[in-house]
């Protein structure tokens, strides 16, 4: 077994141990998790969580699961600038008209100082609408499977749990 695939093994297991100890329904879990997502991938740096959990809040999910699924994106760490270029590339792509491909880019066209200007919008809002293209049907997967393991793991906790005790099925 590989380094990588033990890796992402560990990695799952302790995203799946985190999110069946939860106190909601699997809907609320899976659904603050689609909202994480959907958030993960936006270029709204320093806000993703808090919006994040504002959403969830509103559409009554769990507000804790879609924290950590935000935070899942800390994994791609490293190939976060080659996922924003794809993003900014579908969002060019969707607003230009007669839809095109973005120009080349290279680094002697970046700025830092540039960077919180308004010029930096042209750049900032096809990354996002490129974000919410891409992350929606990644979302969408991910609540389905999430629901799915919450589901069976809630109802694996109803079967053991003893007699008298919270989460107990036959009573």
């Amino acid at each position: 077994m590989s380094r990588l695939t033990k890796y992402i093994s560990r990695q799952y297991h302790w995203w799946k141990q985190r999110l069946t100890q939860i106190r909601d329904t699997p809907h609320a879990i899976a659904g603050g998790v689609a909202i994480g997502l959907v958030f993960g991938f936006t270029p709204l740096f320093g806000f993703k969580t808090l919006i994040a959990v504002l959403l969830a809040w509103i559409f009554r999910c769990s507000k804790l699961s879609a924290a950590l699924a935000v935070t899942l994106h800390d994994i791609l760490l490293p190939i976060w600038p080659v996922i924003l270029r794809w993003q900014f590339q579908v969002g060019f792509l969707i607003i230009s008209r007669p839809h095109r491909l973005p120009p080349k880019f290279s680094p002697k066209h970046f700025h830092y100082e540039n960077l919180f200007s308004w010029k930096s919008l042209h750049i900032i809002w096809p990354t996002f609408i490129g974000s919410i293209v891409i992350a929606t049907p990644v979302a969408l997967v991910m609540y389905f499977l999430v629901l799915e393991i919450v589901t069976r793991a809630q109802a694996r906790k109803a079967r053991v749990a003893p007699p008298g005790q919270p989460g107990n099925a036959r009573e």
